[in-house]
């Protein structure tokens, strides 16, 4: 049969030319590969993976656990607020302990963006469980007089009983702190309880719960404002003025709290901003966490180098595998695709358990703490990148190794 005329004959590949196209392994083909070669070795297998689970584990743990530790601050602030400020007594030019005016608590209410103010007042009293207590076991719990508002201005609730009100604050009532409670023995559902306070008797009617903002009130013995000028003599000085203002105000109460509450001698005050302590407390946690990152990279290199010698001694190993590959066909490429993908398999099998590890590490602390459990999803991710590049590069001396047998040196090892 003759071509028509304008057709071209086919061209039918010789066999010379299929002979010497490349040869190309698809992805599962790699896959089954390499997963084949880590079947034969689980034991050694496992134990390199459990190098890199542990490095992905320390990291995720790390960030997952200072995440919800994080998360859990920014609560408490939503709820405490961080709108508190706290104005106290300096010292004067000369050294001396400087006093707030007693007319201070007051100016500092007319201030616009203030919402609320209080005060508490230091006493020279000392409180103990009875009186056979030695005078100088005090437990370092102070007496302070305190102003039937406190409670909402710092935001603080009673575990039990009930706070001071205006009847109670001119008798011999007391409300101890979280702290002061435990200090003097006396639990919380204790009712009618007495202590022995300013060499007389003291009923216990409430017991605070701990205070986050005002840790100082923790171990406090609060009394009324007019039984501790009455039966105390006290001087009627407030120690510690808590101030609540407006959201958008805080920094500009704070500029002017000095000034309003001793004009005279502005200089011989201090304010302060409680939640600050929380960030500072926070910034130690998240510097505390870097350094733990660090640890976590140093044991996941660890299992880099344990990946990695694992595949060296695969590969001495396998010579003959690797002669009889080469002299059925299979190219070096073919070769270093097959032992790239066991390191890199190897590698994500330690990393993806790593993270599940990890993960389940930082729930159960998370819940063990009482915190939202926040495992960033950038954490778990990068990890599992991380050991992939890992996996890489402590596979790429192997592969090269491998590749470069040639077949009659690997088929005559022993």
């Amino acid at each position: 049969m003759t071509a028509n005329a304008g057709e071209r004959p086919p061209v039918i590949p010789s066999r010379r030319a299929s002979r010497d196209a490349p040869s190309r392994l698809l992805p599962r083909d790699v896959a089954r590969v390499g997963a084949a070669g880590l079947r034969t070795r689980p034991l050694r297998v496992i134990l390199a993976a459990l190098g890199i689970a542990i490095g992905i584990a320390a990291m995720v743990c790390v960030v997952g656990i200072a995440s919800s530790s994080r998360e859990h601050l920014d609560q408490q602030l939503a709820q405490l607020g961080t709108n508190l400020l706290k104005v106290a007594p300096g010292e004067t030019p000369l050294g001396d302990q400087a006093h707030l005016p007693t007319e201070s608590v007051a100016m500092i209410g007319r201030i616009p963006a203030v919402r609320s103010v209080t005060a508490t007042g230091k006493t020279t009293a000392h409180v103990y469980r009875n009186q056979y207590v030695p005078p100088g076991e005090t437990g370092s719990i102070a007496v302070l007089a305190a102003r039937t508002d406190l409670l909402d201005t710092v935001h603080a609730r009673v575990t039990s009983g009930t706070w001071l009100n205006a009847r109670t604050a001119g008798f011999p009532a007391v409300v101890l702190g979280a702290t002061a409670a435990v200090r003097l023995g006396i639990a919380a559902a204790t009712p009618h309880v007495q202590v022995w306070l300013g060499q007389q008797w003291f009923t216990v009617i409430g017991v605070l719960d701990p205070i986050a903002l005002a840790p100082e009130l923790d171990n406090a013995a609060l009394i009324g404002w007019p039984v501790a000028a009455s039966a105390l003599r006290f001087d009627s000085y407030p120690t510690t003025i808590y101030t609540r203002t407006r959201e958008d105000s805080v920094l500009a109460v704070q500029a002017i709290l000095a000034r309003t509450a001793n004009p005279e001698h502005p200089n011989e005050v201090n304010v302060s901003r409680p939640s600050d302590a929380l960030a500072a407390q926070q910034a130690t946690d998240t510097t505390l966490a870097g350094l733990l990152l660090g640890l976590g990279a140093v044991a996941l290199l660890v299992g880099g180098v344990g990946v990695a010698n694992t595949m060296v001694i695969s590969v001495l190993e396998r010579r003959s595998e690797i002669g009889l590959r080469r002299a059925l066909g299979a190219t070096r490429g073919h070769i270093r695709l097959q032992f790239l993908a066991e390191s890199q398999l190897l590698s994500a099998l330690g990393g993806v358990g790593g993270a599940v590890l990890g993960s389940a590490v930082t729930a159960g602390y998370a819940g063990y703490q009482h915190w939202p459990t926040v495992v960033p999803l950038w954490a778990t991710v990068g990890g599992i990148i991380a050991t992939l590049a890992i996996g890489a590069c402590a596979g790429i001396y192997p592969a090269w190794r491998a590749a470069r047998l040639a077949p009659t040196e690997a088929l005559a090892a022993p």
